[in-house]
């Protein structure tokens, strides 16, 4: 999940130095929702509620 955030980051870097201001938008806001659903799957897991095997 990592190297996707991290691949849509790029993307959105590249596309708004290029002047792509909506592609750019797109790949920022689908790395952003992908934090959230990682750092709230890390609170479940912090709180025991997942548990990784």
């Amino acid at each position: 999940m990592l190297k996707l955030i991290l691949l849509l980051l790029v993307v959105a870097a590249i596309a708004a130095l290029l002047g792509f201001g909506r592609v750019s938008g797109a790949a920022l806001t689908g790395a952003k929702i992908l934090v959230g659903i990682a750092l709230a799957f890390f609170a479940l897991v912090l709180l025991g509620i997942v548990a990784l095997t």
